[in-house]
């Protein structure tokens, strides 16, 4: 790890550089596989999960046998804790519908906008040794409540051919019919173009590494939404001397066990507490089970000092986190002055582990810095808001010698025609 004492203002952006590749690194082997897949379908898709993940089957979609065995291979007790989760993701989800928003504008003229959901969408869901299958509850639970008509997911296969059975067990209780043994670009590219086997959606979501950021990214290229750039997980802690230095570090290495470039910054508003949570890090790492991956993360984290909460909360919000803990004595200051983060933890008993599973906000979340102009996935993702407007005789007359006016100094007659026409109709009938 890095530290940081009292860092001036120029030195912030690189300090909080992201340990990511660029785009430009990467893109051309993203395109390489798109073009593949567009032009070759299922056969491309082979290919490339016989390189990437070692599966090379012609069939890529998981068998009802499957899907409906795999509850037998999950104790009761991790079924009651995806049941949980489930239902509070639901409640949280479901406390975000709207219904329709009308407002008549002048007399005779109403607007209104309605949600239409989103119909086809596609959801990535990350396997290899950290199969995430909370992501589809984050993902299949939002997209239920909103009425996608079609949700495919893809995930990753082990070289045998197997999906991990929480994966297939979660997209069970959510009901999704359709899974594809596919992962990575060749997923992406999959969904966005569709082939033989696997159906093109009109918006991909979910969280990847770098290679599937980008893929998601060139997606949007071909008439295909996305979520947001989602890669690398990311965390940031506020902390003072009322925090507890054992949580503090528990929380860092939750996110650095993610992955090698997962990045974990925190700022620390005690010189003491940041030494505690140093050393605390040392000692907890040598406990996990991925700690090597843990390790490889910690090793460009950032310890920061700050001497006071006002250019501790500039720095934040420059940073703009993924995930956000606050435990300090005055955690209404940064909650109430925080702009940039995708979600936020409160005091010392909130850790971000909660909100990766079961308090029912969602966990995917913008990385990368796009806390400064994304939000997070919640039920408005999978739903797109139209608008519609009436116009009685009334209000074309009231409204109609403006937009006439309007329409004359752009230069576009026509459509001064279209209300001309109109209020010389309803004058002729007016005074016969």
């Amino acid at each position: 790890m890095k530290k940081f004492f009292d860092p001036q203002r120029q030195e912030w952006e690189a300090i909080l550089e992201r340990p990511t590749k660029t785009v430009e690194d990467i893109e051309q082997v993203v395109e390489q596989i798109f073009r593949e897949v567009k032009a070759g379908g299922d056969a491309a898709v082979k290919n490339y999960s016989r390189i990437f993940d070692g599966f090379n089957s012609d069939n890529f979609e998981v068998a009802s046998e499957e899907i409906a065995n795999a509850s037998a291979g999950l104790s009761e007790e991790l079924k009651t804790a995806i049941g949980l989760a489930k239902e509070n993701i639901r409640k949280f989800h479901a406390a975000q519908k709207t219904g329709r928003v009308t407002v008549e504008t002048v007399s005779g003229v109403e607007c209104w906008q309605e949600k239409r959901s989103i119909q086809k969408v596609g959801l990535y869901i990350p396997g290899g040794s950290a199969p995430l299958f909370s992501t589809i509850l984050m993902l299949a639970v939002p997209a239920q409540i909103a009425g996608c008509k079609e949700v495919i997911l893809c995930t990753p296969p082990a070289k045998d051919g197997s999906v991990n059975p929480a994966i297939l067990y979660a997209a069970q209780v959510c009901g999704i019919q359709k899974i594809y043994k596919v992962g990575g670009i060749q997923a992406i590219a999959a969904m966005t173009f569709g082939t033989e086997s696997i159906e093109k959606v009109y918006k991909i979501f979910g969280p990847g590494n770098q290679y599937v950021t980008v893929a998601k990214q060139l997606a949007t290229k071909y008439n295909v939404a996305i979520d947001m750039p989602a890669g690398p997980s990311e965390l940031l802690v506020v902390a003072d001397d009322t925090a507890d230095a054992a949580f503090v570090a528990s929380d860092l290495l939750s996110q650095a066990e993610h992955g090698a470039d997962s990045q974990v910054v925190l700022v620390s508003l005690s010189k003491e507490l940041l030494e505690q949570v140093a050393s605390e890090i040392e000692k907890q790492l040598e406990e996990l089970p991925r700690k090597e991956i843990a390790r490889a993360a910690i090793a460009h984290s950032r310890f920061i000092y700050m001497s006071s909460s006002e250019k501790a909360l500039e720095l934040i919000d420059k940073y703009a986190p993924e995930h956000f803990i606050i435990c300090t004595s005055n955690p209404d200051f940064f909650v109430d002055g925080i702009n940039n983060a995708g979600s936020v933890f409160i005091g010392n008993y909130t850790p971000e582990s909660a909100g990766d599973y079961a308090s029912g906000t969602n966990h995917t979340l913008p990385t990368n810095g796009y806390a400064r102009q994304y939000s997070g996935v919640n039920l408005d993702s999978f739903t797109k808001a139209i608008t519609f407007q009436k116009i009685s005789s009334e209000g074309i007359q009231t409204i109609g010698p403006a937009i006439e006016l309007m329409a004359e100094a752009e230069g576009l007659q026509a459509h001064k025609n279209a209300v001309a026409l109109r209020l010389k109709k309803l004058k002729t009938l007016n005074n016969e």
